[in-house]
């Protein structure tokens, strides 16, 4: 089956659903990426032996990136447990950094067989990579005959496609041209800020590529493009309802007339049909949307919720939402109340008080909580004011770092505590093992054992001198170093059993009434989504004990996005001192505060980025007409049951 044949398809044969009818390419929206990715495999082994039958090749583009991960591993499943043959199989990479060694572990030749190729049976002669190495005086006619081997094979089957924050597909950044073929690429800035991470820092990312061109990609005679997350919304929403245009290159995919565009939920949630359904079609108008309805036209206008009019609503697609309700006076109060009552100074319930219009309970006093935090900073980053107020409210509250974090120490950073404790314990044979590897460390080498752990207890060290700060005591602290993430490269494993069973051993320990964990899925296939969907399976495993009867689930986000206002279920606003007390605690987490290697494409220190965060969410609440706060910290409550 196809894509295209699924039943959340956004077209009929005689044209298009009214309400995409802002939308000039196929997409179709998925709830997960992991279910998405599962039907994407399907539809390109489906391809592979129907080309089988017919004693044909099969000829495969290929992407690189997060995004078709979940594509190759159900790929090599199918091949392992399935009998799926990639015999009949030749494949084209869209693209390779320049200059760029096959042995490098960044290079897409080793991505390549360490996902798919070392798994599966295809012939090491069908497997087509753009040369990183070549020499630059043999570059242009290599893109030339790369071109023309594409096309002495039939030309593309398939073109799987990812896209990048630019609009780029392949590295076809923005200024490519219609026609373009294969050839060199100067690397777009962001680019280079998103590929950073991978290679621990912007400075280590090649500026060039070789890519396969616009041209060459539309001559496919299917192309399925991946976008997962809401770091990818914004850019999709240009792609799929914009003008063509060279500034956005996956725009030219509008005129190829078998493309599809798979998404989940954040990647869709800019796209008119979305974020605006009452401007496209008529709403069944359910509590949450009412909200966000009301919340958008406020933003929209720059005008308080309680001062929208009739004409207001009328004149922006809403007609009829105030025919449900009456009149803009009746709907406004409402919704006002609706977000009011998420303004608590008292995240953990505030004892002997009427808590029918708060978002926590009163009728349990002192609370058992578990932050649960995926890096060993992202409580205090996060909810740094609101883990500060539980303290001085009373609360048990526990601490729980589920990796060690320590990829992210820099190798700088390691060497000056391995020096300091060298000096201190002169001769200490392992301390010096450590110092020699830093010092003679390539950029393909992975650390050894002795440096992660060194690392490790660096974060550990930060991460207990912040919590000390708050007021915690060292036994609520607790270290889960979740295998999963225990590899020492960017690549993790998969979530496993033991990953699992470590979480819900803690769980089942304390006996929490609260537990507070990350919600940001910028990444779908990030540490933060891996560690939230540990979190899950063990509420899963878990939600038979009567004690879970009690346990409520409240997510925050991270230093780069914050719930929209009309998702925030509790906002916890904070004073200027806490605010000051919060950023204090960030500072514990030296190894983090400056050139931080994993900055992303912001260029202010973290710290800053949260308070940032924090104010203008306050900022939001006061325009829609609320009390106004120095910040506020957000959370949405998460329903398992």
């Amino acid at each position: 089956m196809k894509i295209a044949d699924h039943k959340n398809i956004a077209y009929t044969k005689a044209g298009k659903f009214e309400e995409t009818r802002f939308e000039k390419i196929h997409n179709v929206i998925f709830n997960s990426s992991n279910e998405a990715s599962l039907l994407v495999a399907q539809e390109i082994a489906s391809l592979i032996r129907e080309k089988e039958y017919q004693n044909q090749p099969c000829v495969l583009g290929l992407a690189t990136g997060s995004s078709p991960i979940k594509v190759y591993e159900e790929l090599v499943r199918l091949h392992k447990e399935e009998g799926l043959s990639f015999a009949n199989v030749i494949s084209f990479n869209l693209d390779e950094y320049y200059a760029m060694d096959k042995s490098n572990i960044q290079s897409y030749f080793y991505f390549m067989h360490e996902h798919l190729f070392s798994h599966i049976d295809i012939l090491p002669e069908n497997v087509n990579i753009p040369d990183g190495k070549i020499s630059s005086e043999n570059l242009y006619q290599y893109c030339i005959d790369y071109e023309m081997k594409i096309k002495s094979v039939g030309g593309l089957d398939l073109q799987l496609l990812g896209i990048g924050r630019t609009g780029h597909i392949g590295f076809n950044e923005p200024g490519s041209h219609y026609n373009s073929g294969t050839r060199s690429i100067t690397l777009d800035h962001i680019t280079r800020v998103d590929a950073a991470p991978a290679f621990l820092g912007i400075d280590n990312v090649p500026r060039k590529a070789i890519t396969m061109g616009i041209g060459t990609v539309l001559s496919a005679k299917r192309i399925i493009l991946l976008g997962w997350g809401v770091n990818k919304a914004e850019i999709l929403k240009k792609t799929i309802e914009g003008e063509i245009t060279a500034e956005v290159p996956a725009t030219y995919l509008q005129q190829h007339d078998n493309t599809t565009f798979i998404i989940d939920e954040g990647a869709s949630s800019e796209l008119t049909r979305v974020k605006t359904p009452w401007l496209v079609t008529t709403c069944v108008w359910s509590e949450p949307l009412k909200l966000k309805a009301v919340v958008w036209l406020s933003e929209l206008l720059g005008t308080p919720i309680l001062k929208l009019t009739d004409k207001n609503y009328n004149n922006n697609g809403m007609s009829g939402l105030l025919t449900e309700e009456g009149t803009a006076y009746h709907l406004n109060i409402k919704m006002f109340n609706k977000l009011q009552h998420t303004i608590t100074g008292w995240p953990g319930g505030k004892p002997s008080a009427d808590d029918s219009n708060r978002p926590e309970r009163a009728d349990i006093p002192r609370k058992k909580v578990i932050i649960f935090s995926p890096h060993p900073d992202d409580d205090v980053i996060s909810m740094g004011g609101t883990f500060d107020r539980l303290v001085e409210q009373g609360h048990d509250v526990h601490i729980a770092y589920q990796t060690s974090g320590n990829i992210a120490v820099s190798d700088e950073e390691a060497l000056k505590f391995a020096e300091i404790t060298q000096s201190l314990c002169p001769g200490c044979h392992e301390t010096q093992s450590i110092i020699n590897f830093l010092k003679i460390k390539t950029d393909n080498d992975i650390d050894s054992d002795e440096v992660r752990q060194l690392k490790g207890l660096i974060r550990r060290s930060e991460s207990l001198a912040a919590t000390r700060y708050l007021g915690l005591n060292d036994k609520n602290v607790h270290f889960l170093d979740l295998p999963f993430y225990e590899t020492g490269t960017i690549k993790k494993n998969n979530l496993s059993k033991e990953d699992t069973d470590i979480m819900c051993r803690l769980i089942e320990t304390i006996k929490p009434h609260q537990i507070y964990a990350a919600g940001d899925l910028a990444d779908p296939h990030g540490t933060h989504k891996v560690c939230l969907d540990a979190l899950f399976i063990a509420l899963e495993d878990l939600k038979h004990n009567d004690y879970m009867n009690d346990c409520w689930v409240w997510l925050y986000r991270g230093a780069w996005h914050e719930w929209e206002s009309y998702q925030i279920e509790m906002a916890v606003p904070m004073s200027p001192d806490q605010v000051l007390k919060k950023r204090h605690a960030i500072f514990y987490h030296q190894s983090q505060k400056d050139g931080v290697m994993f900055q992303g494409g912001d260029s202010r220190e973290f710290w800053v980025r949260a308070e940032d965060r924090n104010r203008l969410t306050a900022k939001k609440y006061n325009d829609l007409g609320l009390a106004d706060y120095a910040a506020i910290e957000a959370f949405k409550r998460y329903h398992f049951k």
